[in-house]
């Protein structure tokens, strides 16, 4: 278990984060991007939309990558033309130490100050983004309001509480029914109740909330759901309640706690939850789950046998990357839940180290085949070498190589104009070159991962790594919501 004391903050503990691909950049500007190799699609309209960290001012106290300012990258694509566009997501928190001159909050790295109960972590809403009911939504990690952003000209048009039917924050990455067109999502807290999950109807109103028995505080990031089930965790990552106690945080890996996953009916009460145990592990994001009949559920996501750094009891002879007490070494698996004997089995797909894993969001909650994954360079830190498509069908994997030195974002697939096969469509991210901070975007064809790049843009600014990613087709962004 790794501590998280305040110490003062010296030159040398100068985190890896605010350098290189990470460092931060002072300039909102919109620039016409220049086409350096293949050609621009005629069926790809829209807009690519990334989120990441960006701190506006100088943090104190150590820096962990999840605490700066959300800012928004977004490549409008059409007519032949493509151009970027980036701004600050202008939250509470940004508004007010924009008027102070200062930085006003410390990071996760820190001792919590509780006197800012209850914002006492600064809401950056720097790490999801999803579009929902009209308009684009960006989203915190730890659970926060839900800013809207307004396009193209990504302003901020402030929270969206569904209406006044929102009574609880949401995490970072609710999912979108597209069948039913309504919002699933979770909220969770180090005091009860510990885990709280919801659904908000396609007309924008939370339809239900509902809190869920724990036994303590969870560190929980992501939710899947099928056609009956929204799928809950309860990881053996936890946070260390003693510590908490004492005004510190810190994580802990219960590696005699089993890990358990909550089947909660949507159509039905949260004392009605199936819960399935497995051995201890932690999964940060879900690519999809559906149902197979009346008996079997599949869910399939990137697990962490070893998700804390530093740990004494970590087995795994892989260098992985870090990133504050979190270590990085998830796989692909999935896992099938039969309902009728109540058994769960797992199954690892791939034996590469890969995350951000993107999918054609379309298919969320029904049977899919095709997700993308990001790899993790062989280095310290969190950056992505390669894009790797995996066949849940088939069970082959194919990998998209950024350049020697290069290292790319979230892909997000991208379907064609027209488009209805599942993976007839581009992948589309940022790739970064190290070296010297130029960037570009590239358009990569998802049904032939192993061709040349159809299409590579250069962006004249340089764009620091971020988190995820959205698609935004043209009919939807034609069908905004006013601001």
């Amino acid at each position: 278990m790794t501590s998280l004391e305040t110490t003062p903050r010296h030159a040398e503990q100068r985190s890896r984060y605010l350098d290189g691909i990470y460092a931060p950049t002072d300039t909102e500007s919109i620039q016409t991007l220049t086409v350096i190799a293949g050609a621009l699609p005629d069926d790809l309209e829209g807009v690519f939309a990334r989120n990441g960290a960006n701190p506006r001012f100088d943090p104190p106290g150590r820096y962990h990558w999840f605490d700066g300012d959300g800012m928004i990258h977004t490549v409008q694509f059409g007519g032949g033309e493509a151009t970027y566009r980036n701004r600050y997501v202008q939250t509470n928190g940004f508004l007010k130490e924009a008027d102070a001159g200062r930085a006003l909050w410390s990071g996760i790295m820190e001792r919590p100050d509780l006197t800012k109960y209850p914002e006492v972590f600064k809401d950056t809403a720097n790490t999801d983004l999803v579009w929902f009911n009209g308009e684009l939504l960006a989203l915190w990690w730890l659970g926060g309001d839900a800013y809207r952003i307004g396009l193209p000209d990504l302003e901020t048009r402030g929270i969206q509480d569904f209406n006044g039917t929102l009574h609880t924050k949401m995490a970072a990455h609710p999912k979108v029914d597209q069948r039913t067109g309504e919002m699933l999502y979770i909220d969770f807290d180090p005091l009860p109740p510990y885990l709280t999950y919801g659904a908000i109807s396609a007309a924008g109103e939370v339809t239900r909330s509902e809190s869920v028995e724990l036994t303590g505080p969870r560190l929980q990031h992501d939710v899947a759901f099928t056609d009956d089930w929204m799928i809950l965790f309860d990881f053996s990552f936890t946070w260390d309640t003693d510590s908490m106690v004492s005004g510190r945080s810190q994580l802990k890996f219960q590696r005699e706690q089993p890990t358990r996953f909550g089947l909660a009916p949507r159509r039905g009460a949260s004392t009605m939850v199936r819960w399935f145990e497995t051995d201890p592990c932690f999964m940060y994001h879900v690519v999809n789950a559906w149902q197979e009949g009346d008996d079997l559920i599949h869910l399939v996501g990137c697990r962490s046998i070893e998700p804390l750094a530093d740990d004494p009891d970590n087995e795994s002879t892989y260098d992985a990357p870090t990133l504050g007490m979190l270590r990085l070494e998830p796989y692909l698996t999935q896992w099938t839940f039969n309902l009728r004997t109540g058994s769960l089995v797992h199954q690892q797909l791939v034996d590469v180290a890969a995350e951000f894993p993107r999918m054609d969001d379309r298919l969320l909650g029904q049977p899919s085949r095709y997700t993308y994954l990001q790899r993790f360079a062989p280095r310290s830190t969190l950056a992505f070498d390669a894009v790797v498509g995996h066949d849940l069908s088939t069970g082959n994997s194919t990998a998209h190589l950024w350049p020697e030195g290069w290292f790319g974002g979230e892909t997000v697939f991208c379907p064609r104009t027209g488009a209805t096969a599942e993976n007839d469509g581009y992948l589309v991210t940022f790739v970064v070159e190290e070296a010297t901070g130029a960037t570009e975007v590239h358009v990569v064809d998802a049904s032939r991962l192993e061709d040349e790049t159809v299409c590579r843009l250069s962006v004249p600014v340089r764009v620091p790594a971020g988190y995820h990613a959205w698609w935004i087709t043209a009919a939807e962004l034609a069908g905004q919501r006013p601001a």
